[in-house]
């Protein structure tokens, strides 16, 4: 008989292309992971994984067989969810990502709440301003502001973010605000950079079109609150959410730069696996998050007089 949890490494093998990437999200090593695969191979008598020194691939026999243990965990799934919201409490561990700016100041205090209500589950929570690929790295919820493109994942919204682009005053005392958009490129602008960035290139609003331009400036960073410090300390140019910055904006310590075409939006949400059934975990944690990210855009939003629309 086949275990589920072989099923499991198997088909998180499958997925994240390798034995090390399945390994990191399983908790196992590589050597467990590759032992356990051999060992399923030669109870089916196939091979269902080709190697490469790069890359695995799917077989054809292990094509037919991921197909099918995706009905399997499925099913496995849906008899569990079903038992937990029958009544049962949440229990389990919880893989929780947020960007860095927003994960400390809203989900990591929101952690010990949550734990004080579900105290039989375990959050394990990765602060990064990176976009983590969420089915690799098993995440369970992942907090985005930003364009949403997982459509494997289901999106609960908090709200469509207004953006600007503002710098400090010394700045601009140096450097005369842009009358246009293209005067960007001769600024100094404060990116968000890190591997697979897009932040770079900042698309603005001009009447019923966008522009986008190839910004530049001396320094960057892959830390957004980084970029806000370097914004005040009159370094350049930053593109930030309203209400991250709004504060500074009431008391003028940064002043926005090209108010008639701003940056397009971007949407907060929390982004959580497709399934017919949700766990309770996700689902207590993604209602608590919802409220409190909520409530945050809204503090912030309010130092300017306007609300979360």
């Amino acid at each position: 008989m086949i275990s589920l949890e072989s099923i499991r490494i198997f088909m998180r093998s499958a997925e994240s292309g390798s034995f090390s990437a399945a390994g990191r999200s399983l908790r196992l090593s590589p050597s467990v992971i590759s032992y356990r695969i051999q060992t399923l191979e030669e109870h089916l008598g196939c091979l269902l994984l080709t190697r490469t020194t790069r890359r695995m691939s799917l077989t054809e026999a292990g094509r037919l067989f991921y197909d099918r243990c995706l009905d399997i965990t499925a099913a496995v799934e849906q008899a569990e969810k079903s038992v937990e919201q029958a009544g049962a409490a949440p229990r389990g561990a919880l893989k929780v990502t947020a960007p860095i700016g927003l994960g400390r100041r809203v989900i990591a205090p929101l952690v010990p709440h949550y734990r004080a209500r579900h105290g039989e589950t375990d959050v394990r929570l990765r602060l990064s301003e990176h976009l983590l690929d969420l089915v690799q790295e098993a995440v369970d919820v992942a907090v985005r502001l930003s364009q949403m493109r997982d459509s494997t994942f289901t999106l609960r919204k908090v709200a469509e973010i207004e953006r600007v682009l503002c710098a400090a005053p010394s700045y601009l005392d140096r450097n005369p605000a842009p009358a246009e958009p293209a005067g960007l490129l001769t600024h100094d602008c404060l990116l968000l950079r890190f591997p697979g960035s897009e932040q770079f290139r900042w698309t603005l609003v001009d009447g019923e079109e966008t522009v986008t331009l190839p910004v530049s400036g001396h320094i960057d960073s892959d830390d957004g609150d980084t970029l806000t410090e370097w914004a005040l300390a009159g370094e350049g140019i930053v593109l930030k959410p309203l209400f991250e910055v709004a504060a500074y904006l009431a008391e003028g310590r940064l002043v926005t730069v090209l108010e008639h075409t701003p940056p397009t939006t971007a949407t907060l949400g929390l982004l959580y696996p497709s399934r017919k059934m949700l766990s309770a975990r996700t689902k207590t944690f993604v209602d608590m998050a919802h409220e409190a990210l909520r409530a945050h855009v809204g503090e912030g939003l309010a130092r300017l007089g306007k609300r979360v629309a």
